[in-house]
């Protein structure tokens, strides 16, 4: 009986035995250190000459280009993270920086750049383009931007901001992995005695950032000696300081509407009523073909005249007059891609500024789309540049500010110009086919609000308008034309319509009926100027504009006056 049982024994020996090494071997699976390398071209999405970017703790999409050993980031990578300041003129081969005092060229694949005190070579080439897509040494960013970078394998390390982190040694030599997990692929080795950043830390895990800026995960029991440490802001770059001028008080500016040499005729007679008024702004200056020339109307005599009034003269610049009356088809665009032709507008319009005796420039710039959008700022820049030289202001006409034309960009304006100018009216306008309020208290209201998001108050002037709509529907059909506020009571006298306080516009408002016709009026009048201006001073903004002078009644200017201070 023994003798049959030892068989059956040695069976089941055998059976634990590997039983007992299969258990052995899932455990041994389950729970010991993998030692697959991790493939970083795959883990940093790369290939080529491309290095994935580290920034601060996070990797962005975008990619650095390593060439002959210099890291070069592309034109909208710079922008959205570094300075937006650095423009692009493919056309004519260039890269400009524009500071307060001095624009700084770069030809495209060049090493050399160049700055009001002369040339400068870095060694290498500044920046190239491939494409449509310009790419900008990141040394070269760095001259004029407060930022670190340092170059690694497939990975370059970039901070814009610093504070403080929280560091700690590793105790024993280990691995840093893609993931929390022994099986997760190893990134690269710890020494015993090296320092790590802690990102965040979990239960058993910490997400780390080694020296070398890799970012990983690494056991808690790895990890000793915590530390906060305070990190060194760089500060290396100092840019020049934006200077403004500022009139003394409140700005209290009417637009001369003229549209030929004989209107500066008219000077006295539309001043002949104001009052408070310090600063007059004719319309002289028109863009007349695309090649950055303008029209001009302007007068050294009405100059003259204008400051024996005790009148600053702005000069109007505008893209629509001539085009309008002429049919011109004048490309915004054309001019202002162009760096020869968007430079050569600045030069001439401030010459004509000093050679007149001009005080400043009135920038009307209504056509400008989207697709403008970058070269207008940058025109803005330029001719501020000019300005801050010859010591002329520089006042930007704005529409009220929307999502769909922030492409103006007011925060820029408040930067590199003395006013910017918010025409506070065409809320409807003419030929909208929608009857309503041509400046509603909200509207200026709101309007004022977005602005000071973006702008000082003390660079902000809301224009108001000295005139209003009336509307016409006729079965589907809306009409409309333009009364001014010096006719309006006229008009309104022959109409046989009540006239009524409307609260939500805070103006007066008529509607009548015609045969088949609805006619219905927003009025602008002393009463709701009052409001505006109300308004106004409680936001206490930098002053007040007018469209138009010889519109008005002496009642306003009253008010005008009293809101001026003057």
């Amino acid at each position: 009986m023994k003798k049959k049982m030892i068989p059956v024994l040695v069976a089941l020996f055998f059976i634990l035995v590997i039983g007992a090494a299969a258990l052995g071997k899932v455990l041994i699976d389950k729970y010991s250190y993998s030692k697959e390398l991790a493939d970083w071209n795959e883990f940093y999405q790369v290939s080529g000459e491309q290095s994935a970017i580290i920034l601060q703790d996070e990797m962005v999409e975008e990619k650095a280009i390593i060439r002959e050993g210099i890291c070069y980031l592309d034109l909208s990578t710079v922008h959205k993270y570094l300075n937006e300041i650095f423009y692009a003129d493919l056309g004519e081969n260039l890269l400009l920086y524009t500071t307060a005092t001095e624009i700084v060229r770069v030809n495209l694949g060049e090493s050399s750049y160049t700055t009001d005190a002369g040339s400068m070579d870095m060694g290498h080439t500044i920046a190239y383009a491939e494409g449509d897509v310009v790419y900008v040494a990141a040394d070269f960013v760095k001259c004029y931007t407060n930022f670190s970078y340092d170059i690694y394998d497939r990975h370059v390390q970039i901070y814009t901001e610093w504070g403080s982190k929280e560091t700690a040694d590793i105790t024993k030599a280990t691995a840093v992995r893609e993931r929390g997990g022994v099986k997760s692929p190893i990134l690269r080795e710890l020494a015993e005695g090296e320092t790590v950043e802690i990102l965040e830390e979990m239960e058993t895990w910490s997400r780390i950032k080694t020296s070398d800026s890799i970012i990983g995960y690494v056991e808690n029991k790895r990890l000793s000696e915590k530390t906060t440490v305070t990190e060194m802001p760089v500060t290396d770059y100092e840019a020049p300081e934006y200077t403004s001028i500022a009139l003394e008080g409140k700005v209290s500016l009417g637009w001369h509407a003229i549209y030929s040499v004989s209107g500066n005729d008219t000077l006295d007679s539309v001043v002949s009523g104001t009052k408070g008024m310090n600063v007059i702004a004719p319309t002289w200056f028109s863009l007349n073909d695309n090649e950055g020339n303008f029209r001009s109307y302007a007068s050294a005599d009405y100059v003259k005249r204008a400051h024996e009034k005790g009148l600053q003269v702005w000069g109007v610049l505008d893209d629509f007059n001539y085009n309008n009356e002429e049919g011109a088809g004048i490309d915004v665009y054309s001019i202002l891609s162009s760096t020869t032709k968007r430079q050569r507008l600045a030069q001439n319009i401030a010459d004509s500024a000093v050679s007149l005796g001009m005080d400043g420039i009135n920038l009307d710039f209504e056509r400008v789309n989207s697709d403008s959008g970058i070269h207008y700022v940058q025109f803005l820049r330029e001719l501020s540049i000019l300005c801050r030289k010859y010591g002329l202001v520089l006042s930007i006409d704005n529409y009220v500010p929307f999502h769909f034309n922030d492409y103006y960009r007011l925060d820029i304006q408040g930067q590199v110009a003395d006013y910017v100018i918010i025409m506070g009216y065409d809320e409807h306008w003419h030929g909208s086919g929608e009857p309503g309020s041509v400046a509603s208290i909200d509207y200026v209201s709101n309007g004022l609000d977005k602005t000071l998001e973006e702008v000082p108050a003390e660079k902000v002037i809301n224009a108001l308008p000295f005139y209003t709509i009336l509307w016409k529907t006729d079965g589907g059909a809306v009409t409309d034309s333009y009364l001014t506020i010096n006719n309006t009571a006229e008009f309104m006298s022959h109409v046989n319509a009540e006239i009524v306080w409307d609260e939500t516009t805070c103006q007066n408002y008529a509607e009548w009926a015609e045969g088949t016709a609805t006619y219905q009026i927003w009025l602008e009048d002393a009463e709701s100027i009052a409001v505006k201006l109300n308004v106004m001073r409680a936001k206490n903004i930098a002053g007040v504009a007018v469209w138009r002078l010889g519109y008005e009644t002496g009642e306003i200017w009253e008010l005008l006056s009293a809101y001026s201070g003057s």
